[in-house]
């Protein structure tokens, strides 16, 4: 099979994998994480998303990153113009420290 050939077999999946890359002031981290917290399950249940993650950087604990993965590139556009998302992210906005970071990247390969 000639690489083009597998990255045409890669094509056919739609998910798309949400990164996003945020940095807090130091004093605000938990009342980041008691947002998360309250409302992790309605995003994880927002249709479309089929999964969700949170990370904390060891080295830089003000430093965490999402993961969630999306069946398509229109439901992660209906979920970011939802209420949902404009209640959570006017909680969370006030509480960076840096301009968040975000990609929108297709798998490639998983290895468990």
């Amino acid at each position: 099979m000639s690489l083009n050939e597998k990255d045409s077999h890669f094509h056919g999946n739609k998910m798309l994998v949400r990164i996003v890359k945020l940095s807090f002031e130091p004093s605000k981290i938990e009342k980041f994480l008691i947002n998360f917290e309250a409302n992790k399950e309605k995003i994880r249940a927002f249709e479309g998303c089929s999964f969700l993650e949170l990370y904390r950087d060891k080295n830089m604990p003000n430093i965490f990153f999402t993961y969630s993965y999306w069946n398509s590139e229109d439901d992660l556009n209906t979920y970011r113009h939802s209420e949902l998302f404009k209640d959570v992210w006017s909680k969370t906005k006030p509480l960076f420290n840096a301009k968040p970071e975000a990609w929108s990247v297709n798998k490639l390969a998983t290895l468990d």
